[in-house]
């Protein structure tokens, strides 16, 4: 799963934080001020930034994402205008009304909020933001967390991920900041920082490697709503003294599916005798783990069992920050000659995110010929939609559209034939967009799992899985 590109996007990312480092913004003029603004309103336009009797915009052109070099003014009061990008005649956005500066400020001016809300709580509005970076000390960088995504709880910001119950930063509100002199944080290594909200775990990041001594913000942004993967979708934006240094996407999201018709319920560990990243999954359960990005070698147990040799371990490897995978424990624990042994499937959530219902079938039955799926009359595959799917195999990734419908009768056939092996209705009348995954044994021995759909909703979060049987006739 794109380990290369993990890797690559790893190493520009440490890239980026080590030239915020080494290569620190030309000192300002003394007696002047020093401005600059980040863009982090994600439904904003890129802009362009006026001061009222000004003619020409003081920064051009600035997009989503993006921070604007240092301009140095005279000290005095301004009122600054944000007007979108190109428009210089255009109503602006926003006002910041009088802006005083004076001589030697150094102001870090965050536009965020939603350019579309009226509502005092989320509305559009620009937060100026007086620097004043303590000098860290030795081994750490100074970093100035920013609340700044607009649909976001108060939050706590965990350093570390191990205590969501006692983060170092407590109660964290929207729009708010942890105050000028920055909190020292270790440099030279990978962090882990988990969001929380009322003691609960929102989300994690992993930060590259703080440069020794480095000012940074770390501005929370984006929908907390959107996709992790999304360019909207809620980040860390990450601002030395030169600039933006990257986009910190949110850790992956590993669901797991027990689907082996054989297994008993299972413990699943991160290596031999790693921590239990899942515990107690029976046969059609999906749990959810989110995990730094990397390589992994799942080790499962039997239900409460002490680690050990595990019945069984499968890779899953490649797994990049922002994504979200659907790992699928399949094939027979104790397999009969010729059955499929026991095995991990796993798919990257790659669904197209428009406003129509989508299904991405997996076929993850050990025993059962390819098939094909389609709409049933009856007992009749009357329009085969997937053709000469075998075992392990998937649809394409951004999803078969389908009607929205409260129900639609599915027929399983075997491929070429069209009296089906079983139906089912499924419903697509909240526009989901779903995996399919075949699972079971379609020939089910004494104690086995019988054939069945399993749809999980990618729509929402957390995935919410449907168990659906076949029909009786």
């Amino acid at each position: 799963m794109r380990s290369r590109l993990l890797a690559s996007s790893l190493f520009s990312a440490l890239a980026l934080f080590a030239a915020c480092g080494d290569d620190p913004a030309t000192p300002p003029t003394p007696g002047k001020a020093s401005l600059r603004v980040v863009h982090a309103s994600p439904d904003a336009p890129a802009v362009d930034v006026y001061a009222v009797g000004v003619a020409t915009p003081l920064i051009s052109n600035l997009a989503y994402g993006q921070a604007s070099p240092y301009i140095e003014v005279d000290e005095g009061t301004y009122d600054l205008q944000v007007k979108p990008a190109g428009q210089p005649t255009a109503a602006p956005v926003y006002d910041t009304g009088n802006l005083t500066l004076a001589a030697d400020d150094k102001i870090t001016a965050i536009a965020a909020g939603f350019l579309t809300s009226t509502a005092d709580a989320d509305k559009f509005r620009v937060l100026p933001l007086a620097e004043g970076f303590t000098a860290p000390g030795s081994g750490k960088a100074a970093v100035r967390i920013v609340h700044a995504s607009a649909d976001a709880p108060t939050v706590g910001v965990d350093v570390g991920d191990d205590n969501p119950a006692a983060p170092e930063v407590a109660a964290l509100a929207r729009f708010a900041d942890t105050g000028a002199a920055g909190i020292a944080l270790p440099s030279g290594q990978a962090l882990q920082v988990g969001i929380d909200a009322g003691g609960a775990r929102v989300t994690a990041f992993t930060t590259p490697a703080l440069p020794d001594g480095a000012d940074l913000f770390v501005i929370a942004t984006g929908r907390l709503g959107d996709l992790p993967r999304e360019a909207t979708g809620f980040g860390l934006l990450a601002v030395g003294p030169s600039g933006v240094v990257g986009l910190i996407k949110q850790n992956p999201t590993v669901y797991a599916l027990h689907a082996s018709p054989d297994a008993p319920a299972v413990d699943i560990r991160a290596g031999a005798t790693g921590p239990v990243l899942l515990g107690n999954v029976a046969f059609g359960d999906l749990g959810a783990v989110q995990v730094p990005p990397g390589d992994y070698d799942l080790a499962f147990y039997a239900a409460g069992a002490a680690p050990g040799t595990p019945a069984a371990t499968a890779p899953v490897t490649g797994l990049t920050a922002g994504e979200r995978y659907l790992a699928i424990a399949t094939g027979f624990l104790s397999p009969a000659t010729g059955e499929a042994p026991f095995q991990l499937l796993a798919f990257q959530d790659e669904f197209t995110t428009d406003a129509m219902p989508r299904l991405r079938a997996i076929h993850a039955s050990p025993d059962a010929p390819a098939v094909d799926i389609g709409v049933a009359n009856g007992n009749v595959l009357a329009q085969a939609l997937i053709t000469n799917i075998a075992f392990k195999a998937a649809t394409p990734g951004e999803g078969l559209v389908v009607p929205a419908a409260p129900s639609i009768r599915v027929g399983v056939a075997a491929t070429g034939t069209t009296a089906t092996a079983a139906t089912f209705n499924i419903s697509t009348a909240s526009k989901p967009r779903a995996f399919v995954v075949a699972a079971g044994a379609l020939s089910p021995a004494s104690g086995e799992e019988g054939f069945r759909l399993l749809q999980i909703d990618t729509s929402a979060s957390p995935w919410a899985l449907t168990e659906l049987l076949p029909n009786a006739n």
